[in-house]
């Protein structure tokens, strides 16, 4: 098959064509950028792995220049973002092409349009995978195995380590080769301002990000983890028709969390955009730094949470159960972000390419990529992973 990745040459997307060269099934990728020279360097970078390399110049906001690449293409793989900027027109645009679709899609308000082109996704007989990264991604399939255990789901959480010793995670360079932040840190100060999505009683509402949450998990572990706005709850909440709460969590020192919010305070009150709050981030000033420290004695600590974990609460034979779904060891997975998310998203590809993902339509992946396959691919892509499933009544 020939695949397109789009925004190939950018941190999350490189990890995910180098790892895809090694993938069978594929006869050709083309590497697809606005920049074409980066997408030229690292098709050439990539030239002697066995596949055929090419590149192509794309900007994704010019419609003739996608219709043409995308319909060149067997699967696109999109690591284009923020998705809330370029994910829905990228998808209708593979929809148009009758292009099979794979992305890292991390924001809510997109995947809830996205999977609203279900009907139109199975009248082109396109498969399209959305969010198949960390987090969303490997989240869901952690929710997914947990979900197995259990007959009737109530509360399902899933988290993910942002700053927790014992994460395995070096800090990520959150600017790019120019300066400006990458695409990941924008999104990210989009789910932390205004309001994100929740899953409470049952129905999917919005709340202020950063919330506190308590734990008590299998394994007498415990402690508080905090709201952001990635798109779990509204997709395991579809899938699995949760009749209690469920929101998604970064596993994060009081800190950090305590600077978050002084830039959610600062972007909601106008005096920051997303990319100068990105910015800040990335390089933080000593002014808002004195803020942060006055408030972390608001905030609780992690505890003993796992720091990537997916927890469901519910029924067995008639008898309440809490199961804990964890990764216990995470090989070269955590090492940054761009890792984290670009191998899983490679690993779902895989099942994309033999047809593991079989119904066309636009699926999240805990509804169309099989957990079992996709662990065991992870393990072989980042040795060691290790899951482990406790469940405590």
């Amino acid at each position: 098959m020939k695949v397109l990745a789009l925004g190939g040459p950018g941190a999350m997307g490189r990890v995910a064509v180098r790892v895809a060269t090694g993938l069978p099934g594929i006869r050709e990728i083309v590497v697809a950028d606005r920049d074409s020279h980066a997408a030229a360097r690292l098709a050439h970078e990539l030239g002697g792995s066995g596949v055929r390399m090419s590149s192509c110049k794309v900007d994704v906001t010019d419609e003739a220049e996608l219709d043409a690449a995308l319909s060149e293409a067997d699967i696109v793989v999109n690591t284009v973002g923020p998705y809330y900027r370029f994910g829905l027109g990228v998808l209708r645009a593979a929809i148009r092409a009758r292009t099979h679709y794979i992305d890292i899609c991390d924001d809510w308000e997109p995947t809830l349009e996205m999977l609203d082109l279900d009907a139109d996704a199975r009248a082109a007989g396109v498969r399209a995978v959305v969010g198949m990264g960390a987090s969303p991604g490997i989240s869901n399939l952690l929710a997914a195995r947990a979900v197995a255990r259990l007959d009737a789901v109530t509360d399902l959480y899933t988290a993910w380590p942002v700053d927790v010793p014992g994460a395995g995670a070096d800090d990520t360079d959150l600017r790019g080769p120019d300066g400006r932040p990458i695409a990941a840190a924008v999104h990210w100060m989009q789910q932390i301002r205004g309001t994100v999505a929740v899953v409470s009683n049952g129905e999917i509402v919005q709340e202020q990000p950063l919330r506190p949450v308590a734990l008590t998990l299998p394994g007498g572990r415990k402690g508080t983890a905090y709201t952001v706005g990635h798109p779990e709850p509204v997709t395991l909440q579809r899938s699995y028709r949760l009749t209690g709460d469920a929101a998604n969590l970064m596993v994060i020192t009081p800190g950090t969390v305590a600077y978050l919010d002084v830039l959610r305070s600062d972007m909601d009150s106008g005096r920051l955009t997303n990319e100068t709050a990105a910015a800040d981030l990335a390089k933080p000033t000593m002014r808002r730094a004195v803020r942060a420290a006055l408030r972390a004695v608001r905030f609780s600590t992690p505890g003993s949470l796992p720091p990537f974990f997916a927890a469901a609460t519910g029924t067995r034979d008639g008898r309440p159960l809490t199961v804990l779904a964890h990764l216990v060891s995470t090989g070269g997975l955590m090492k940054n972000m761009s890792e984290a998310t670009g191998i899983p998203a490679a690993a779902g590809l895989a099942q994309l390419l033999d047809g593991t993902v079989v119904r066309p339509g636009v699926h999240p992946p805990e509804a169309a990529i099989d957990p079992d396959r996709f662990f065991a691919d992870l393990a072989e892509l980042a040795k060691p992973i290790t899951v482990m499933i406790e469940e405590a009544p």
